[in-house]
């Protein structure tokens, strides 16, 4: 059904459905008629007719939003973490293998390489081709490895980190820090002055070299977990611990002679714990000998006073057998280990001997009887 301006139609005289008045702009004739002609535009937009070239289009449509959700997969390798994004905002992570995300513009993925160990160095710059000490030269840096100790003397310490993203916490490394390898540098060269600070030069140089690795790596790693940078560090190298250069052989010639004093209360400590227990021994093995001396003593002392006291009471009371006793037991004792020989002097004629009794008493255990 059309309609007119003229002759007011259904509308207020004067006016039509648009409310303008005959002095406006007037609305289309035909409406019917106006969609017929943009219909007729689209098909000449279209080769090929109408009903066919739609579905075509519809076709083409549906298959180019097919392929923007299919571009929505991504590979994750065996050493990286992926961190999803939606809107720029993150929404999760996925693990290596096939994984999908919303597509650009809608969605991106960051990938991040948690498997690779990095390398930050701290008071050089690499090493160089020229062979100078040890096979290597290192370009250095001296505002950065100059320290201050504990006593106030200035050492060279030239050190390498050892670090990794962290893989439960890739996300804060992606978000949370903007230049992380600056950061790690800025974070290893405070804490290493700090822990440097609290020695002395000369424990720095000898003995607290061993102590001062584990000593900056936890101290760093609490440093950087309150950051909540993601970054996990694995080792602390120290690649050169010196007094600087100008001070650098009185330095070495002090270092050389206190290892000659330890040297020598070593040597010292050594020779007086071999002769002291030497000393010790001979002593209480000369006390031990004297003691059993003099107990040995006192003891045939005491029964050569017990042994007198008895023949003593024996002589009080028959004296002359006591005393022929004596007699006779003192030549036996005498006597008794000697050889000896018996002659008769009462007879007449010469002297004749006896039979020698000590010979048959010493002959041989195999001799006959």
């Amino acid at each position: 059904m059309s309609w007119n301006n003229q002759g007011g139609g259904p509308w207020r005289s004067g006016q039509g459905p648009w409310g303008q008045g005959p002095g406006g702009v007037q609305p289309p004739g035909d409406l019917e008629e106006a969609l017929r002609r943009l219909q007729a535009g689209l098909r000449g937009l279209v080769p090929g007719g109408g009903g066919f070239a739609g579905r075509g289009v519809i076709f083409f449509f549906l298959v180019a939003i097919l392929l923007w959700f299919a571009w929505g997969f991504y590979t994750v390798q065996p050493n990286e973490i992926g961190i999803n994004l939606v809107f720029g905002r993150y929404t999760g992570k996925t693990a290596a293998g096939l994984n999908y995300n919303w597509p650009w513009p809608v969605g991106a993925v960051i990938k991040a390489p948690v498997s690779d160990q990095k390398i930050t160095e701290v008071g050089y710059r690499g090493e160089q081709d020229v062979a100078v000490e040890n096979g290597r030269s290192r370009s250095e840096a001296p505002e950065e490895s100059l320290m201050l100790t504990g006593d106030q003397n200035i050492v060279d310490v030239q050190f390498r980190v050892s670090w990794q993203i962290d893989p439960a916490k890739p996300e804060d490394f992606v978000f949370n820090i903007r230049h992380p390898e600056e950061t790690v540098k800025a974070v290893a060269e405070s804490v290493m002055r700090e822990v440097v600070g609290l020695k002395t030069i000369d424990g720095i140089l000898t003995s607290d070299r061993k102590s001062i690795e584990p000593d900056v790596q936890n101290r760093m790693q609490k440093v950087l977990n309150d950051y909540h940078a993601g970054v996990l560090v694995l080792q602390i190298q120290l690649q050169s611990v010196d007094a600087p250069a100008q001070v650098l052989s009185a330095y070495r010639d002090v270092t050389a002679a206190q290892q000659d004093r330890q040297r020598a209360v070593n040597d010292a400590d050594t020779y007086a714990n071999r002769v002291v227990p030497e000393a010790k021994g001979a002593a209480a093995r000369i006390k031990l000998e004297a003691e059993a001396y003099r107990q040995q003593t006192v003891a045939e002392a005491t029964g050569q006073t017990s042994r007198f006291n008895q023949v003593y009471a024996q002589y009080k009371n028959a004296p002359g057998v006591t005393r022929e006793r004596m007699y006779l037991e003192t030549i036996e004792r005498v006597l008794g280990a000697m050889d000896k020989t018996i002659l008769d002097t009462n007879g007449v004629g010469p002297p004749v001997p006896y039979l020698s009794l000590d010979a048959l008493q010493h002959k041989p255990a195999g001799a006959a009887k």
